[in-house]
């Protein structure tokens, strides 16, 4: 007799737990074998709604990423998306406490009983968690894509290309943007995303401003009045902001004036990076590695020297990194550049879609703090789409410096020369060399960590593969 209850018990303890099991891998199959049958049904048509929709959205990943690029951007769309997640969270563990009702728990011995009720709040707590986590991170996606880009203007590639002005500014109280501490043009391919960066000096001076320019009217004959230079004009324009009437950022718009005037570029965009924020970006994707040939000083210039990165290949943190790219004693403003972009290739060939997807809340939250642009949401998915195929290009650069440039009187027919061929390069399109030609032989000096010297030019400053010269 105790035997047969004893198997009975049995029976009932693994048909409660079967039905939990059955709920968790198909929501509604419990209901439609035990229950509701109506809530059962719907909650299977939902379910198999939504992993006939999650195989399409696989299919069209393998086959047009841009196609999911666009749907991760729209804003609506992810509005949509973290309200279902919500509801399913909701929906799901509720199926979750019904299984655990068909299972007659009050049937069960106390021992049983109390197992039903812990595996089904581990089973509860479990999914509602990983959706209501989900629906967080779709949230934290959609109020990074809503703060940090607006609903401006797209614009075309021009000449097959875009142009985006990267500008590295210090913050604080009252200085946020106002002179940048570097600039930098990254020329994208509009097809295969091969990139170039084009980095312009901030001590550039008497250079001319773009035809037909508010700036081009103040100062016809170029920017050459006493103590200006190309960072300074950030500052003038935000000195005379009636000039800009309409404008929400006189000081980039002007520094744009400038910097297309200077290369003969069109810029699409621009984005402005707070550079101690971008400390906080490195770190945030477990921090950058980069090639360190010769002690990088901590501090100096006006403070005092409180360390050195010494040589190797190494991972640097965000502090470390922010140094490596902005440490300036005993050395010049020119290496600091190969050094800048030296980190932007490794940046860009180190940061993988999965680790964007492992750190992705910390990153958004860096970045909202990094960045400010006039990039449009709707422009996000040719970019991101554009990012990954650069991972694959060699980046090519070219900085408008010494030796090749005189920043106190440049050479503007020069800069624009360089720079049309810089990019040709990058397209396949360079004549070939004349015959006989010697190639031009690497820089073997190392000066403030960067390959080369002053008198002979970086190597990362003008390179037709950035990450062989770094």
């Amino acid at each position: 007799m105790t035997s047969t209850v004893e198997r009975a018990a049995r029976v009932r303890f693994r048909r409660a737990m079967s039905l939990m099991v059955m709920t968790l891998v198909v929501p509604g199959s419990a209901q439609l074998m035990a229950g509701n049958r109506r809530v059962g049904r719907i909650a299977l048509r939902v379910w198999l709604g939504v992993m006939g929709l999650t195989v399409l959205l696989l299919l069209a990943a393998l086959v047009d990423r841009g196609l999911v690029f666009g749907m991760v951007t729209n804003t609506t769309l992810l509005l949509f998306l973290r309200l279902g997640l919500m509801a399913g969270a909701i929906g799901w563990a509720a199926l979750l406490m019904d299984a655990w009702r068909l299972g007659q728990p009050l049937s069960l011995g106390l021992a049983h009983r109390r197992a039903v009720v812990g595996f089904n709040g581990v089973l509860c707590f479990g999914v509602a968690s990983v959706l209501l986590f989900g629906a967080h991170l779709v949230g934290v996606q959609r109020d990074f894509i809503i703060t940090m880009f607006g609903d401006g203007e797209a614009t075309s590639a021009h000449d097959g290309r875009y142009n985006v002005l990267l500008l590295g500014g210090d913050s604080g109280a009252g200085r946020w943007g106002l002179r940048p501490d570097s600039m930098t043009i990254a020329s994208i391919d509009a097809d295969t995303g091969r990139t170039v960066l084009i980095g312009l000096p901030r001590n550039m001076a008497d250079f001319p401003f773009r035809e037909g320019s508010v700036m081009a009217e103040q100062f016809p004959d170029g920017f050459d009045c006493e103590g200006c230079y190309l960072n300074g004009v950030s500052t003038w324009a935000g000195d005379n902001t009636e000039l800009f009437k309409g404008s929400d950022n006189p000081g980039v718009d002007a520094t744009i004036m400038a910097i297309e005037g200077i290369t003969d570029l069109t810029i699409n965009y621009w984005a402005m990076v707070n550079l101690q924020g971008f400390k906080d970006l490195v770190d945030a994707v477990g921090g950058v590695t980069l090639n360190v040939r010769q002690p990088i000083p901590v501090g100096g210039l006006g403070s005092d020297v409180t360390g050195y990165i010494e040589p190797g290949v190494r991972t640097l943190d965000g502090h470390d990194t922010l140094w490596y790219a902005r440490a300036r004693e005993g050395s010049d403003d020119y290496s600091r550049m190969a050094r800048q972009k030296c980190v932007m290739n490794a940046m860009l060939e180190q940061i993988s879609p999965q680790s964007a997807v492992k750190n992705f809340e910390s990153i958004a939250e860096a970045s909202s703090e990094m960045i400010s642009t006039n990039l449009p949401a709707s422009e996000l998915d040719t970019f991101m789409s554009l990012a990954l195929k650069a991972r694959s290009e060699k980046i090519a650069s070219l900085s408008l410096v010494p030796p090749m440039i005189n920043t106190g009187d440049p050479d503007i027919d020069l800069v624009h020369r360089k720079v049309a061929e810089a990019i040709d390069r990058a397209e396949g399109n360079a004549p070939a060399p004349a015959k006989g030609g010697k190639k031009q032989k690497s820089p073997d000096s190392v000066t403030g960590g960067s390959v080369g010297s002053l008198s002979e030019g970086y190597a990362a400053n003008d390179a037709e593969d950035l990450g062989a010269a770094c």
